[in-house]
């Protein structure tokens, strides 16, 4: 760039040169000498450092190609790191005992300061359209929200090896049609309206639905999309709040994701399980020629339980303008303990309003009945409004 700068600047300059210099033939056999020496120069520059270097390949291909390398070349592209840390006051005017709110999910305790989750998600999302197929996502959880999630031992036979993962799966999507969509591990339940994370929820405090749907699954789900609006879902887990199995059934789920505008979004969800443990893992047991799992003694049930649980599940949300948003549930649960025995449901739903007064204030409420029938969810027969 130099020489060829210098250059044109000799040229124009001898261009310019007035007629009546003296000996203008001599002027031009200095400068053409001076070119001629330039350019010796910049030769033995170059056979010092070696040829330029080859253009990019994004410039020698097809713009497909193009769009797709910038990804593929680079691993971390769209990551992102997010920390949560979710705290409360909480105060029941009924003063219950031991001040625990009972039939509910996190804000469980009254009179008291309490520290819902902290929370780190590390995201790495797939970009198939720039030829990123590949992806992963890891929730770590701390505080009162994971012993709600994963301190049962009804559902997880040893919960402490999984407590703080949330979530931790791989995606990738596969060149099919509009792209299939593949996830394998452990991730939140999609089944309900409301969610883990309490900054994407109209209301801080959870339904009695949350609190009595799944909250995770660990398996493998599907989805495709027909069309722009509209797309389907299958899953295939271990169960329902069980990153291990215990029992030999494999859960299955399918759903339909309707988004008709952007302001309206519809979800219908069928869950096919049997949630009957045939094992009892007895943690401590002395008993000699127990098996164990990892040092964890256990006891086969004969004849395990095999009745299936079936959940309807159905949600919808419409922005009625930029400032309200309303949204509705209906859910019917059923459940056998034998593949003969009376069935015990659930049945119901729930109703939420939020309206934005200013940016940074809103007010919302939620409205929501559940009919307990044989005592599947609070453990007796009765209504719960709210």
């Amino acid at each position: 760039m130099h020489l060829c700068g210098l250059i044109g600047l000799l040229a124009v300059t001898a261009f310019y040169a007035p007629a009546e210099a003296p000996d203008l033939t001599k002027q031009v056999a200095d400068l053409t000498a001076m070119v001629r020496t330039l350019q010796h120069r910049v030769d033995e520059l170059e056979s010092r450092v070696g040829p330029p270097p080859a253009p990019p390949q994004s410039a020698v291909t097809s713009a497909p190609q193009t769009a797709s390398s910038p990804a593929a070349s680079d691993p971390l592209r769209r990551t992102s790191v997010n920390v949560l840390v979710d705290a409360y006051y909480g105060y029941n005017a009924n003063k219950p005992i031991g001040r625990v709110n009972r039939l509910r999910a996190y804000d469980v305790s009254s009179n008291a300061f309490s520290l819902n989750q902290a929370a780190v998600v590390f995201e790495n999302a797939p970009d198939p359209d720039r030829g990123k197929r590949y992806g992963l996502r890891l929730d770590l959880q701390f505080g009162q929200a994971t012993g709600t999630l994963q301190g049962n031992p009804a559902n997880e036979p040893r919960p402490d090896v999984y407590r703080n993962v949330f979530q931790a799966y791989g995606t990738y999507v596969f060149p099919v049609g509009s792209g299939l969509t593949v996830d394998v591990g452990k991730w939140a339940s999609s089944i309900g309206f409301e969610n883990n994370f309490t900054q994407d929820q109209i209301n801080y405090s959870r339904s009695f639905w949350f609190t009595f749907l799944p909250y995770y699954h660990m398996g493998a789900r599907a989805n495709y999309q027909l069309t722009k609006t509209l797309g389907v879902n299958y899953w295939i887990t271990n169960g329902t709040q069980q990153t291990e199995p215990f029992n030999g059934f494999k859960d299955q789920f399918f759903g339909l994701a309707w988004q008709p505008s952007k302001s309206v979004s519809w979800t219908a969800n069928y869950y096919l399980g049997q949630e009957h443990p045939d094992v009892m893992f007895l943690p401590g047991a002395t008993q000699p020629g127990l098996p164990t799992e990892q040092g964890t003694p256990f006891l086969p049930i004969h004849p395990a339980a095999t009745g299936k649980l079936h959940i309807l599940d159905t949600y919808a949300s419409w922005q009625v303008n930029p400032r309200l948003t309303l949204a509705a549930e209906v859910d019917y649960v059923l459940e056998r303990d034998q593949t003969t025995s009376a069935p015990t449901r659930v049945n119901g739903g729930a109703g939420y309003a939020r309206y934005q007064i200013s940016p940074r204030v809103a007010i919302a409420g939620r409205f929501e009945y559940l009919s307990d029938h044989g005592g599947l969810f609070t453990g007796s027969t009765q209504d719960l409004k709210e």
